[in-house]
């Protein structure tokens, strides 16, 4: 490296390289004593076609058909706008922020009043989501309660495609839906070739801890897979209730139940991308929830993006989401330690940075603009200290000598918008904080997300909204 243009990224590591491999190890032989449970007969059909043991509904993996998987997956993977434009590359211990995914509720700004989620809601949020300039990607963040429930997970991809250009992670119920908001996909990035160079669009399936699949998930993967959608097999162990109480153990579950899927993604289509990860938290046994605001979770999930990035596969993070029912201290504090915890590891696709509150069942738009500007403020610090000749300022140092000052110099004109400035977070005198108002951070961050809210994207050309009006009319 050249010694003008040294730069170090901060990092950080929540377990070292002999506990990694003796979580491998483990993993290994959790999928080969153990297995998974799964009933559907054409993934029991591939699974032991390529030298798996199925003994009626359970699953052993032989520990080289494990390793064999991960050697065949793509150890990146990038991902594009609708629009072509390639804005997220998942490979090594990048991070990439995006929000969370299908809450039932949603907190309006205005009011505070706490509704359902409906699809008006699904455009508004996803338009913020487009807008948050800290944000690199989009999920379908809330349900549709306003439309039949056979539709309403199309419903929801359809509106966050046209009112968000960012990549799109989303889950549906079965293939059916996966087919019809695929060809959304399609259509809108400009056809199959195009996507097949760099996807605007990721499926998010789970298994069920512990180490079960039921057949509507095993149908979708095997569909990602043979049709080059990316996947996330994703699950959610919770330590102490569906996980054992013990971190290492929940790491292992939760490494083991990922990777079963990705040797059927491998088997189905070699070489077709997946990206692995788990939501590995706590059971709180205070109050019995799935804690998406124990530091916990912060902790596992880090280990398992160590895992990732020892296996050279893309990784499904999450950060930035809170127990708090409001955006409150709780909300903040909870946002801000997970999304550095993240950042400082590397744990690729981050998501659940914006909008998950009240253990994933709401969604506020205040608490998305906050995250924004907490991962905005994250960004800056991976920045990093850059050493160079430039930022040395030796010369510069010596110029202005004892006593003087840096106001006046060209070098900080070159230099002061590096650093982070806040619309939301405010540094003024209390002199000068009383004669702008005297506005606390609520009142801020209300005026602030309202503000944001006026975004919208570049609206769609007029014939592909028909195409889409005419693709939903279809949908049963």
């Amino acid at each position: 490296m050249n010694s003008d243009d040294l730069h170090f990224k901060p990092k950080l590591r929540v377990i070292n390289d002999e506990q990694i491999e003796r979580i491998h190890m483990a993993t290994l032989e959790v999928l080969e004593r153990t297995g998974v449970k799964m009933t559907h007969p054409r993934g029991l059909e591939l699974l032991h076609g390529a030298g798996a043991r199925v003994d009626g509904e359970r699953v052993r993996f032989p520990a080289w058909m494990v390793e064999e998987a991960i050697r065949k997956a793509p150890p990146r993977l990038v991902l594009a706008k609708r629009t072509g434009e390639r804005t997220v590359f998942l490979e090594a211990d990048k991070s990439f922020f995006g929000p969370s995914l299908d809450c039932i509720d949603y907190l309006d700004p205005e009011t505070h009043a706490r509704v359902r989620f409906t699809s008006e809601h699904v455009k508004a949020t996803a338009a913020l989501c487009d807008g948050l300039p800290a944000f690199d990607w989009c999920m379908t963040i809330g349900m549709a309660d306003d439309v039949p429930a056979d539709i309403a997970d199309r419903v929801v991809a359809r509106n966050t495609l046209q009112y968000c250009e960012k990549p799109l992670v989303f889950c549906c119920k079965d293939t059916n839906s996966i087919k019809d908001i695929f060809e959304m996909a399609l259509l809108l990035c400009g056809g199959r070739e195009n996507f097949t160079r760099a996807p605007c669009l990721v499926h998010y399936s789970e298994p069920i801890s512990p180490l079960e699949y039921y057949d509507p998930a095993v149908d979708k993967i095997i569909f990602c897979a043979e049709n080059n959608l990316p996947v996330i097999n994703f699950p959610a162990p919770q330590a102490g209730g569906s996980s054992p109480a013990t971190f290492a153990g929940t790491i292992v579950q939760a490494s083991a139940e990922s990777l079963s899927g990705l040797v059927l993604v491998q088997i189905a289509n070699p070489g077709a991308a997946f990206i692995y990860g788990a939501f590995a938290t706590i059971m709180d046994m205070q109050t019995s929830v799935f804690s998406y605001g124990a530091h916990e979770m912060s902790l596992m999930t880090g280990a398992l993006a160590q895992m990732a990035q020892h296996y050279r596969l893309p990784f499904f993070g999450t950060a930035g989401a809170t127990d708090a029912k409001f955006c409150d201290a709780q909300a903040g504090a909870e946002a801000a330690s997970q999304c550095l915890v993240a950042a400082t590891i590397g744990s690729g696709l981050v998501h659940d940075c914006s909008s998950w509150m009240d253990h994933g069942n709401l969604v506020s738009p205040e608490f998305m603009v906050l995250a924004d500007d907490v991962v905005d403020t994250v960004k800056h610090f991976m920045r990093g200290i850059p050493i160079t000749k430039e930022t040395l300022a030796l010369d510069l140092i010596d110029h202005v000598g004892p006593g003087g000052h840096y106001l006046t110099q060209k070098h900080t004109l070159n230099h002061f918008r590096a650093m982070k400035y806040s619309k939301l977070f405010e540094r003024m005198r209390l002199s000068q904080w009383e004669s702008a108002g005297a506005r606390r951070f609520e009142q801020r961050l209300q005026a602030l997300t309202i503000e944001k809210m006026k975004y919208r994207p570049q609206p769609l050309p007029e014939d592909v909204v028909k195409e889409l009006d005419r693709m939903q009319a279809l949908w049963k």
